[in-house]
Order: structure tokens, then sequence, then C-alpha cells
């Protein structure tokens, strides 16, 4: 678990999976990619085996170890719906979440379909909890677009939009029951140029359905030179998000001690 995220909208990050496999053009330049293969073939590092999806159980009760509330990134590195993630692990990690309600969870996907089934299932318990965000990647009309609608399906209270990559004009879309968006450019090598236009709709229709607007980042080869400023302001927008209280020494060890048995 990292305790310092560099993401402009989460304070850590927590990957009880790592690794995935490309399935959409916002994939093509992934970040998570990029920085995993540096590392595959190093013994002993959290990526010796690249990007290759594997569970890491090891890491499964990180959160429950902070005691300082948080804002948690869960599988920053992965995707907690990727096909090759049991269901029972996936349910394990809901479990934590559920446990460690003192943190705010972020969620997200490319695989809503899969989310929407467990989460009107099994997992009906973590898309109710008030202080789990569940969200959908939104790149582009074809592929991006229409998670939206898939992820208003699942039932989840809390809700969000990851607009990023944004590769093109949206158009108009739904936001009816979206909690929170979030948009930003490609950054790196390779990355497919943002326009103004197009951040600037996504804010219009944002503020015309109440929906807390952040933008991340224009983006490009050298994203903190082109920086976050749109029309000369910075958007760090938040939903308003029920998590529980701090707990005692006691309890958290309690908690711990509970999981490792499991």
């Amino acid at each position: 678990m990292s305790s310092i995220s560099t993401i402009e909208w989460t304070d850590a990050s927590w990957n009880p999976v790592r690794g995935c496999t490309k399935i959409s053009p916002g994939c093509k330049n992934c970040y998570a990619k990029t920085f995993a293969e540096r590392w595959r073939g190093i013994p002993g590092h959290a990526y010796e085996f690249g990007f290759d999806l594997r569970l890491v159980p090891e890491h499964l009760t990180d959160p429950l170890r902070w005691s300082e509330p948080k804002k948690i990134f869960t599988n920053s590195m992965s995707d907690l719906f990727h096909e090759g993630v049991p269901d029972d692990y996936i349910a394990k990690v809901c479990e934590v979440m559920l446990a460690a309600d003192w943190h705010e969870y972020q969620v997200l996907t490319k695989r809503p379909e899969r989310m929407a089934a467990l989460l009107k299932g099994p997992l009906a318990a973590a898309a109710k909890a008030g202080h789990i965000l569940w969200g959908v990647s939104v790149e582009d009309r074809k592929h991006g677009v229409p998670r939206i609608e898939k992820l208003r399906q699942s039932g989840a209270r809390n809700t969000f939009l990851s607009i990023e990559p944004l590769l093109e004009d949206l158009g108009t879309i739904d936001l009816s029951g979206i909690s929170w968006a979030i948009v930003g450019g490609e950054s790196g090598h390779g990355a497919r140029p943002m326009d103004e236009s197009w951040v600037r709709s996504i804010r219009r229709q944002c503020r015309a359905h109440d929906v807390p607007f952040f933008f991340k980042q224009w983006g490009g080869v050298r994203k903190k030179l082109a920086g976050r400023l749109l029309d000369g302001r910075t958007y760090d927008e938040f939903p308003e998000i029920q998590t529980g209280s701090k707990p005692a020494i006691k309890r958290r060890r309690e908690l711990l001690v509970k999981f490792s048995r499991a």
C-alpha cells in the first residue's frame, strides 16, 4: 500500500490485485503497465512479474493498519473486476472496505458488466455503503459512454466517472445518478491530445446536474508544464462521502486478527 499517492484526487493506493489486460482505446498508453514492466524480472520487487495479473492476498488487510482516514484508490495498478479475479477474492476485498469504514474508497473499472452483476448480488452491502465510490472509465463515445449506463444499473449508492484519458468530444452524456466526475488528458510518451472544448462541455454538463467536477490535468508529454488550470483556475471538487468514525487502537487490532485468521 502506498501511503502517499501522486494522483491528485486521492491520498493513497491499495493494490490487493496487480496487473491487467487491455480492453479498449483508453488502455493504449496505460501508465500502470508502463511502470510495472520496468521491474519485470527483478527478484523480490513488487512487480517482478511485470503487469501479469496476480492476486496479492498478503496486502488484503493494509487499510486496517492505517488509523488516519484517507481517500484510497483501490487497485490503482489493476482492475478489481478483471475476469481473472475470482468472485470470492473480490468479496474479501469488499469485506475489508466495509470493516475499515473510516476510510473512503474509490474503485474504478472498465468492466462494468461484472461489477454491476456482483453489486446487485453478493456485494449488495458494499454497493450501498456510504464510504465507497464505484466508478467507470470513460474515454470515448463508443467504449466509454455506454459504461455510464451500466454503472447506473449497478445500484451503487456513490458513483463516479474517470473521464481520462479524454480522447474525443463525448457530446451530451446522462449524468443522472452520478456523484462525481474527474476529467483529464493523457500524459507521457505518445500522449494523445485533448481539446479544451471537450473539457468545457463536460464542466458545463456537470454544473447543470450539480455533479462535483475535478479537472486533473491537460496531460501531454510534459504534463507538469501543461498544468491543470482550466480557464484560469483549478477545479478540485469532491462529493460528500459518509465515512465511519476513527477507530480505537484496540478495535483495529481486533479487525487485523480477524482478517488475518480468515
